[in-house]
């Protein structure tokens, strides 16, 4: 058959021969970025399956590999030859040792690094199952789509934060405790905050187990229990709202190549300019370290709410007292 009546490579190759062809001459070095897959879709105007598959293809012949909180990067020694060559989907090596026998767990770990490196939104069954090096039907015996892979997920992360049976001693120190630990969860895992929903929550085991935890932290205040519940869901949604920053910031370093301080650093002189223009005299005098101090935020956030939890169990014991 002649060059001309050959049909061209589909455009997830095309790309792939263009970004493997960087790194194997160097332009992209080990440790360097790639292209996101929104960067892929994007700058090749092709659909998001397809940058998918880019990132996929490229990882499974080994030019890149994922590096949590920096998404997909160039592998220090690629151990495969040039998209096209051998070893290519052209070109297959001899086929090796058969594959293992999938199990949730296997499917569950795979799906939980794939977000903590690229993102929820990167996670999809086909990219699962390429990462995992079996066809999407293979998945659906451990899963029943993407909300039940994203539930079963954050059902295994929560698994990782084991409470005390009993707690140390007072409310308050319980709530601190169960706060701090889903604060770590959300530190570990930045896409968690997006698969927790208060208007539709998950209903899974461990997610459970941590309001069942407060509402029993509660115990012996004088609460009812819709407040008590209340509480609860209060504490969750204070930690998921100041991890949603968390999580869009590291989205947007993924996605622009930028971090926060490089960022703040380009934005410093126009920032300089509005706050000492003599505007905003207050915002001006607060230190540039405490805007970006997440973890502090989250402290303050905390400490405040208890504090206002405190004056509301006081109030309700003294209408106690007046009632008698």
């Amino acid at each position: 058959m002649s060059s001309s009546s050959q049909r061209p490579d589909p455009p997830y190759r095309r790309i792939v021969t263009e970004i493997g062809a960087r790194i194997l001459t160097g332009d992209l070095r080990p440790g360097d970025r790639v292209p996101s897959v929104r960067q892929i879709a994007q700058r090749w105007g092709v659909a998001i399956a397809t940058a998918t598959k880019v990132i996929a293809t490229l990882r499974e012949e080994g030019l890149i590999e994922a590096k949590v909180g920096s998404g997909s990067v160039v592998k220090a020694q690629p151990d495969r030859k040039p998209p096209g060559g051998a070893g290519s989907p052209a070109n297959p090596p001899p086929a090796g040792p058969a594959k293992r026998v999938l199990d949730r767990k296997h499917v569950l770990s795979t799906a939980i690094a794939i977000a903590d490196t690229e993102g929820l939104d990167a996670l999809t069954m086909r990219r699962l199952a390429a990462e995992l090096g079996v066809g999407p039907m293979s998945l659906y015996r451990h899963v029943a789509n993407k909300d039940d892979l994203v539930e079963q997920m954050a059902d295994e992360t929560f698994r990782e934060s084991e409470l005390p049976a009993a707690g140390p001693e007072g409310w308050r120190a319980k709530l601190e405790l169960i706060s701090r630990q889903e604060w770590e969860l959300c530190r570990r895992h930045l896409w968690l905050p997006r698969a927790v929903s208060f208007t539709r929550p998950l209903l899974v085991p461990t997610m459970l187990t941590h309001t069942e935890w407060i509402l029993r932290a509660l115990d012996g205040l004088g609460l009812p229990m819709a407040t008590r519940f209340q509480e609860a869901l209060t504490l969750h949604r204070l930690v998921i709202t100041v991890a949603l920053s968390m999580a869009d910031e590291a989205e947007a370093e993924q996605e622009t190549g930028v971090p926060l301080a490089l960022w703040r650093l380009e934005q410093r002189k126009r920032a300089g300019d509005l706050l000492h223009s003599g505007r905003y005299p207050l915002l001006a005098t607060i230190q540039e370290e405490t805007t970006s101090d997440l973890d502090g935020l989250f402290e303050y956030g905390l400490a405040r709410h208890l504090d206002g939890f405190a004056v509301l169990l006081k109030d309700q014991a003294r209408t106690r007292l007046g009632a008698r």
